[in-house]
């Protein structure tokens, strides 16, 4: 058993979905899973598994940011874990994107010390798996549809400024977030499946946090396009 997943392989799915909240994860299995099971509460890292349209599925705790990210995946992939995706939400960049969007991400800017250290100091390009992209892009079209773009993984939560904006948003990052990059890596680097899905929360610089109804419902939507996509892939790979 890893030092820090308290998981039997024989306990994980091998797609699994990665809230960094864990009051998020329990709320996932409890409302979309079929009977979802606790099969790790150790650090607060809570992990469950059950199974959705017949797919088994798990869903694990991360904490916030990539360093406590690149563990648990790291571990997860140890145990068996062969699809792995980000379920979050994530700082508004782009003036055009409102809250409650989701975003499915193809990339992210690695603005992180976390991927820097894997590499040696080297700063790499972070990119999800195409054919789980497209099909996080397809099962988004039932539920409002989703952005597809670039956003941007960073350490500090409180470092970006409005004035940081701008600059952003010219080259094409859509939002900012603090695990992608060192998901879409370490997926590079084990030989697994990785995608994300953000829910926009407020735009960056905004006095006031985005209202908790209409973010709960865009996580709710992204979490069912999330599984519908796993479904979809199960189901190609079986044929």
């Amino acid at each position: 058993m890893p030092l820090h997943v308290h998981t039997e392989p024989a306990d994980l799915a091998p797609a699994v979905l990665l809230p960094g909240d864990p009051g998020r994860a329990r709320h996932i299995a409890e409302t979309f899973l079929d009977a979802p099971r606790l099969t790790t509460e150790y650090r607060g890292l809570l992990g469950y598994t059950g199974s959705y349209r017949g797919v088994p599925v798990s869903v694990q705790t991360t904490g916030m940011g990539c360093p406590s990210l690149a563990i648990v995946a790291e571990e997860l992939v140890q145990l068996g874990a062969r699809t792995l995706v980000r379920v979050g939400t994530a700082g508004v960049v782009a003036p055009d994107v409102a809250p409650g969007e989701r975003i499915v991400a193809h990339a992210a800017e690695a603005g992180d010390g976390t991927t820097r250290q894997y590499l040696g100091g080297d700063a790499s390009p972070s990119v999800a798996d195409l054919d789980l992209t497209v099909a996080l892009r397809d099962a988004a079209a039932a539920h409002g549809g989703a952005r597809v773009g670039l956003i941007r993984t960073e350490d500090a939560f409180y470092a970006t400024t409005p004035a940081d904006v701008p600059t952003l948003a010219a080259r094409g990052v859509l939002a900012i977030e603090m695990e992608a990059a060192a998901l879409f890596l370490i997926g590079r680097l084990r030989g697994v499946r990785t995608g994300c899905m953000v829910v926009a929360s407020n735009h960056i610089g905004d006095d006031a946090f985005v209202d908790p109804a209409v973010l709960q419902a865009g996580v709710d939507a992204m979490t069912r396009t999330t599984l519908d996509a796993i479904a979809a892939r199960h189901a190609a790979e079986a044929a």
